[in-house]
């Protein structure tokens, strides 16, 4: 995941991090001491002792490229899932390509995707050799729906790509009877979802196929790039662990029967994975009472946060809000020594090489675009912490202003 940032310099000793178990710590920080945006050490820190332990057996098995411990981990992933098949990759960029690929997508081919979401939603269907198709998106959820889905299909149309931003599952219910009566493929990218639901499903196991991302960044991340793909489809499971590995035929070094790449899961980052896995869903939880206090303590106010579509369980992989004079809110913000992300500034379509396939204006998409800006959010962050980003907010946001927010 690509993140801006403001850094605000740290004054003073950073306070100690609560347990996922109790995100609300009593000791509140210091006031001068920033908040971050993320703090991926509390996290490491819980798991450090089992991580070197993993990867000390991973050291003395000298397998480092596929074998048991990423089988270990393709299983769990699998079953945390809930699909029959998870395959690991290098990274969620070529989950989306590798995904693709599988379903037979190309050249002559569209796919439909949101605009807003991160490049490489968009990149992986260039690179596939189709042509994406930009769809606008909700302005409640900020997610595609069934209705931009049905504006962007054309009779080229192959697949769409779902993408569970925020941490939120899309209207899957909507947006899958579209496809079908479309006839065309879903790809779920929930790069950004590790365990969301809808319904009772997790995110991943509602499409044809699931994307995932295990950037650093995310809510399960490993310790470096690495990605997976999960299926209930034995045949597309089959061709992704065929062309991750240079087309390899299964059981063959040389016999290559598909056209294929380097993207394989390496067992030290499986065995983080695995370890980290553990602690997801409590550290989910954690992530869920953090957005609590935020929607309690700014439901009166003038700021908007990203709403949330009733049937969905998010996993807050970010908590988004929608403010007047952005740059202006930031950066009065990183003077109270609160630090935020955009996510993202610049819709897919109006990016240098996506405009050739801007086939019209997406205003939802554009407007929100001017106005998000991500508030920290990480399993750790403690109410005390909550409060002071809350109370930075009503201090630099403009009420008034606030009337024009879309």
């Amino acid at each position: 995941m690509q993140t801006e940032t403001i850094p605000t310099p740290r004054r003073g000793d950073a306070m100690p991090t609560p347990s996922p178990g109790a995100p609300f710590a009593d000791a509140p920080p210091p006031p001068h001491d920033r908040v971050p945006f993320a703090d991926l050490t509390a996290m490491t820190r819980e798991v450090r002792e089992e991580v070197d332990a993993a990867v000390a057996r991973v050291f003395d098995s000298g397998r480092f490229v596929g074998g048991p411990a990423v089988e270990r981990f393709e299983q769990e992933w699998a079953e945390y899932c809930g699909t029959a098949h998870s395959v690991g990759v290098a990274n969620g960029t070529d989950a989306l390509l590798l995904a693709l690929r599988a379903l037979q997508i190309g050249p002559g081919d569209e796919v439909v995707v949101p605009t807003n979401s991160f490049v490489a939603t968009a990149e992986a269907v260039v690179l596939a050799g189709a042509t994406p198709r930009f769809a606008d998106v909700s302005p409640g959820t900020l997610l595609l729906t069934a209705a931009t889905l049905q504006a962007a299909i054309t009779p080229r149309t192959r697949a769409v790509i779902v993408v569970h931003l925020y941490g939120q599952v899309a209207d899957m219910d909507a947006i899958g009877a579209v496809a079908a009566a479309a006839g065309i493929a879903v790809v779920e990218d929930a790069a950004q979802a590790h365990g969301a639901g809808w319904r009772g499903r997790r995110a991943g196991s509602l499409g044809h196929i699931g994307c995932f991302s295990f950037y650093p960044g995310k809510n399960l991340g490993a310790f470096g790039d690495a990605g997976a793909v999960v299926t209930d489809d034995a045949d597309l499971a089959d061709a992704i662990r065929c062309m991750r590995d240079h087309g390899r035929r299964a059981g063959s070094h040389y016999d290559h029967e598909l056209l294929g790449t380097n993207s394989r899961l390496d067992a030290v980052q499986a065995v983080v994975l695995s370890v980290k896995l553990r602690r997801l869903d409590a550290w989910t939880a954690a992530r869920r009472a953090v957005a609590g206090h935020y929607r309690r303590r700014l439901a009166d106010g003038p700021v908007r946060l990203v709403e949330v579509a009733a049937p969905a369980t998010p996993v807050y992989h970010l908590m988004v809000a929608r403010v007047p004079e952005r740059e202006r809110v930031r950066l009065g913000l990183s003077g109270l020594g609160i630090e935020t992300g955009l996510h993202y500034p610049t819709p897919c379509h109006l990016l240098t090489p996506y405009r050739e396939y801007a086939f019209e204006p997406l205003p939802v998409a554009e407007r929100a675009a001017e106005e998000i800006v991500s508030l920290p959010m990480f399993p750790h962050l403690t109410g005390a912490q909550v409060d002071r980003v809350c109370d930075a907010l009503e201090q630099v946001v403009d009420a008034e202003a606030c009337a024009d927010v879309a």
